[in-house]
This record gives structure tokens, C-alpha cells and sequence, in this order.
């Protein structure tokens, strides 16, 4: 069997606790969501909520290819935390003060 190279499971490593943590807020933004809204709009809420990260998970390829191939390597991986950052800390400020109904 092969050697894999100390880079290639380092790679391997990261990418492994990378999908382990990235969509720890999935499951709480929908819980939360749920929880404010009433119950007849719980539909369109969800959508809501559901499909500008579907677009982006949808488009983010096709520009992490371009970077790619531009020689801009690093770049989607920084473009991709950063804008996660800003979405996690953005929902935390925009709801940190909007408490569900059965915590007022």
C-alpha cells in the first residue's frame, strides 16, 4: 500500500474537522427560526433561511475554480471562512436580543 504524504494527511485532517464543524449552526438557526415564528410561517421561513445557502453552495465551485485557475490559491478557502464568519456573527446580531416564546 502507499505512503500518503505528511501534507496530503494533514490536508486530510483539516478537511475531516472542517466538515465536522461547518454546519454546527445549521440545526440551531432552524430550531431558533421555528421557535419565532408562528407556526403558518414556518414554511416560508424556512425557505427562507434554507435557500441563500443553497445558491451559494450552488455557485461557490464554478468561483473557486476561477481563483484556481487564476493561481489564486488561497483565496477561496479565505474568501469561504470569511464570509461564514460573517454570516455566523451577523445572525448573532441581528437575534442576540429576540428571545424564543417560551424563554420570555
Amino acid at each position: 500500500m502507499a505512503k500518503i504524504p505528511a501534507s496530503s494527511r494533514q490536508v486530510l485532517l483539516l478537511l475531516t474537522i472542517r466538515a465536522a464543524l461547518s454546519q454546527m449552526d445549521v440545526p440551531t438557526r432552524s430550531s431558533y427560526v421555528m421557535a419565532v415564528v408562528t407556526e403558518a410561517e414556518r414554511a416560508a421561513a424556512a425557505s427562507f433561511t434554507s435557500v441563500p445557502r443553497s445558491l451559494a453552495a450552488a455557485a461557490s465551485p464554478a468561483l473557486a475554480g476561477v481563483l484556481f485557475a487564476a493561481s489564486y490559491r488561497a483565496w477561496p478557502l479565505l474568501i469561504c471562512g470569511t464570509l461564514k464568519i460573517a454570516y455566523d456573527l451577523l445572525l448573532l446580531l441581528q437575534f442576540r436580543h429576540h428571545k424564543p416564546p417560551e424563554e420570555r
